[in-house]
């Protein structure tokens, strides 16, 4: 289930262990508290499509008012547990899942893909096109949990 919600949102990997859908499901918007960020800033995410739905309702079926922390673990056996079974499942580097949120919301945001994926580089932007881009990376960096826009440049590209 972490791994779910770690692709359908771009969460990190304790944001998604830490999870609690009674808590974080708003609706159209997901809160993630701040004991479960980096920097311990809680911040919200856009609830956009059916695929986030479902994966936020099979959350809800799986825990119900529960935390994707078992009561009988701590975060600390959760993530060993998450760990196992990742790499017994040859799963590896799961922060791409972030960067492929990233681009693909940012390719929602502004019409075309990121640089880092065929798209064109800032540079080659006019001025509306710019425009838009700021935008969409400002929101990025607000959704991912960045507070400087340099951050963001490391998975969409220049």
């Amino acid at each position: 289930m972490s791994l779910e919600l770690q692709r359908a949102f771009g969460l990190r990997r304790e944001e998604a262990i830490k999870f609690r859908p009674a808590y974080a499901d708003r609706g159209d918007t997901l809160v993630l508290k701040a004991s479960w960020t980096k920097g311990g800033k809680a911040r919200e995410i856009p609830v956009r499509t059916e695929t986030q739905r479902q994966v936020l309702n099979r959350a809800h079926r799986l825990v119900g008012q529960q935390s994707l922390i078992p009561a009988a673990r701590n975060y600390r056996q959760q993530l060993r547990i998450y760990e196992r079974h990742t790499a017994n499942a040859g799963l590896s580097k799961l922060h791409g899942l972030r960067h492929t949120y990233a681009q693909q919301r940012y390719h929602e945001l502004t019409g075309w893909s990121a640089p880092v994926a065929g798209g064109p580089a800032r540079a080659a932007l006019d001025a509306s096109q710019r425009d838009l881009d700021r935008a969409a990376r400002l929101a990025l960096s607000r959704e991912l949990g960045h507070e400087r826009l340099s951050i963001v440049s490391v998975y969409l590209g220049t």
